[in-house]
């Protein structure tokens, strides 16, 4: 790689981090604060043990139960997921406390289901930028990341199920209101993520074309996922072609169509959902 497209690379992910920061520090200064939302993630952990260290007379401050919960997490994707990944992750922490602060808190809306929607709507979609930038908000997220990469695919729904029983845990100690309306909005927040982040999502590209070996070896050398071609007939031409047939990760799909095209700007190309794959399958590591 030059060195001009990877300072790119970096200035992409910073600025992924950067506007990742900015937007959750806005959802929650605009919408999450001002609603009384309840905290989930790793934030929620650490308020539920200072719940529970109050009632048996201890002090457990938030701020030390977070760092405490995030640092054995962040050295586990160190040595597992990416170097890169960790510290851009830490980096988008770093960014959004300050921005915590500095962002003044208000509330455009006086209705709650309003600051639910449009907040889990930003909320969810700054991490769908710090993922697609290389990196995370942290907390759970470092915990899906890392299950993911290791099983292949999405936990986004178990992230999910864990954030909805510990905010049930919060509405029995505090109020079945605003732990509702922390479900709602956290159910919001991970439909944005699952929606749009395809890291782990799996499709089947079927390509006809009479140009095979020309497709075979632009894709051959542009990734690292097989493919296999069969040799058949049109129908109703009666022309020769082959059918060549690969499965892929969804968000490589755009780029491997663009290489397709040039190596055959005739070819078929049609692009099918995967619910299951069995096999091998090359999964590229987070940085």
């Amino acid at each position: 790689m030059c060195r001009g497209s990877h300072n790119n690379k970096y200035y992409s992910m910073c600025s992924a981090v950067f506007a990742s920061a900015l937007l959750q520090a806005f959802a929650m200064r605009f919408f999450l604060m001002p609603a009384s939302l309840l905290p989930s993630g790793f934030t929620g952990v650490a308020t539920l043990l200072e719940y529970a260290a109050k009632g048996i007379g201890l002090n457990f401050p938030v701020s030390a139960g977070v760092v405490a919960l995030n640092v054995p997490v962040a050295v586990l994707c160190w040595k597992h997921v990416g170097k890169k990944f960790v510290l851009f992750s830490l980096m988008q922490i770093f960014l959004m406390s300050i921005f915590l602060n500095i962002i003044p808190s208000l509330n455009p809306f006086e209705d709650i289901l309003l600051n639910i929607c449009f907040g889990g709507t930003v909320y969810g979609l700054s991490a769908v930028i710090a993922l697609r930038g290389n990196a995370s908000t942290g907390g759970t997220d470092f915990i899906a990341l890392y299950i993911s990469n290791r099983l292949g695919k999405s936990i986004w729904k178990y992230v999910f199920i864990f954030n909805t029983v510990m905010l049930c845990l919060f509405g029995y100690m505090t109020g079945w209101e605003n732990a509702g309306y922390s479900i709602l909005f956290q159910f919001i927040s991970t439909r944005m993520i699952d929606s749009f982040y395809h890291r782990y999502k799996r499709v089947t590209l079927q390509i006809t074309s009479e140009h095979a070996e020309n497709i075979t070896e632009a894709y051959v050398n542009f990734c690292r996922h097989g493919i296999s071609v069969v040799d058949g007939y049109g129908g109703f031409s009666r022309k020769k072609f082959s059918l060549l047939h690969t499965v892929v990760s969804a968000y490589e799909v755009q780029d491997l169509v663009a290489v397709i095209r040039n190596a055959d700007p005739d070819c078929i190309i049609n692009v099918l959902p995967t619910e299951n794959f069995w096999g091998g399958f090359y999964q590229k590591p987070l940085e």
